[in-house]
């Protein structure tokens, strides 16, 4: 996923993404090919999720 995907999954801004990947709220990016390029996997979202709505 990137970063426009995980935004609009969790309905927050792309900024806030990175924020809260910086910040381990949720997982880091994966950058496959090229440093500028950075994935999310939709399992490891939807595990921060959960994670989330336990606590």
């Amino acid at each position: 996923m990137t970063d426009t995907d995980v935004a609009q999954m969790l309905g927050i801004h792309r900024s806030t993404v990175w924020r809260w990947a910086k910040d381990g709220r949720l997982p880091a990016p994966i950058r496959p090919l090229r440093a500028r390029i950075a994935r999310w996997r939709v399992e490891e979202i939807e595990a921060a999720i959960l994670a989330h709505t336990e606590q």
